[in-house]
């Protein structure tokens, strides 16, 4: 009879918990705790969950939180009001809204100074340029958009990150799949993991894109180009890891095609794994909410500092 499967189970709880630690000795040199404002102003399920969990995340952690629930025809007058009070530090709108361009026009209506989910046109155009300070001193990081900065920073728990080489090359070496390539999360987080070194195949509908620095990282930040003709089956195999957010509980992952011992996460709301999962890799994380709100919260807490 077969032995139990090797594949661990890494929930997001014990990763959300190792970055607490450098929030909160962050938040003690300040002398008030952060206002983060949420906006609300869609009847969407997942988006009122993120809220609830960032109200609980925040008063459990020192930070003040206040959720505004507003028309979407009003919004933007109200992020413009935001934007110019003094008490507010930090803003995050819960999208979609329209799920129009109008949802990009209102993410560049938030100040630059305010913007915690850094999905500004500055954060944006230093992310996909490798840029990441906002200043020449180097005294004032960029802010990176939270869900893809979350998956990083569970890459890094996980040890996938190897600390032996210089800071922005430490996933030399590593084969990435990543299945999404939204312009908020999948495509963001293909260009980050690239910058980092890795060979990075993005995944979509639309056919598959390489993303990487060049031989030997020649290059200073990550380029993009079309495998055509390819599919799945001609780069799961070859991935140390393979990440998916694709939306809807109908998508599956096709799990045959991992390599023994794949590191796997899933970043969707729905399970884009079967349990099946577990028999091939060997590192398994199912979720990365927790994460992701704290990551939100270590962004606040950069925007504030920078002032």
């Amino acid at each position: 009879m077969d032995g139990p499967a090797s594949c661990k189970v890494v929930l997001a709880g014990p990763v959300a918990k190792s970055l607490l630690s450098e929030v909160a000795e962050g938040l003690s040199k300040l002398q008030r705790a952060p206002l983060l404002v949420g906006f609300l102003a869609n009847a969407d399920s997942a988006a009122r969950m993120y809220a609830d969990w960032t109200d609980r995340t925040c008063k459990e952690n020192g930070f003040q939180f206040q959720l505004r629930t507003v028309d979407r025809g009003e919004l933007e007058e109200h992020i413009i009001a935001a934007n110019q009070d003094d008490s507010v530090d930090g803003i995050i709108v819960y999208y979609p809204i329209f799920n129009t361009r109008q949802d990009q026009y209102l993410q560049q209506i938030v100040d630059v100074s305010k913007d915690v989910e850094g999905l500004s046109h500055r954060y944006i155009f230093n992310m996909y340029q490798n840029i990441r300070y906002l200043d020449d001193q180097k005294l004032q990081k960029s802010v990176l958009p939270c869900t893809p900065l979350a998956v990083i920073k569970i890459l890094e728990y996980l040890g996938v990150y190897n600390l032996i080489l210089p800071y922005g090359n430490r996933l030399f070496g590593r084969v990435i799949t990543v299945v999404n390539r939204s312009e908020v999360v999948g495509r963001p987080l293909a260009a980050l993991l690239a910058n980092d070194g890795a060979c990075v195949y993005s995944v979509d509908v639309t056919g598959i894109q390489q993303f990487t620095r060049g031989e030997g990282l020649k290059k200073k930040r990550h380029e993009v180009v079309e495998k055509d003709g390819w599919t799945l089956e001609n780069c799961v195999p070859q991935s140390d890891v393979v990440i998916s957010g694709v939306p809807g509980e109908a998508y599956k992952f096709p799990v045959h095609l991992l390599r023994e011992g794949a590191v796997c996460i899933n970043f969707s709301n729905e399970k884009n794994f079967n349990p099946e999962v577990k028999e091939k890799a060997s590192i398994y994380v199912p979720a990365i909410g927790k994460v992701t709100i704290v990551v939100l919260l270590r962004n606040l807490l950069r925007i504030v500092q920078n002032r």
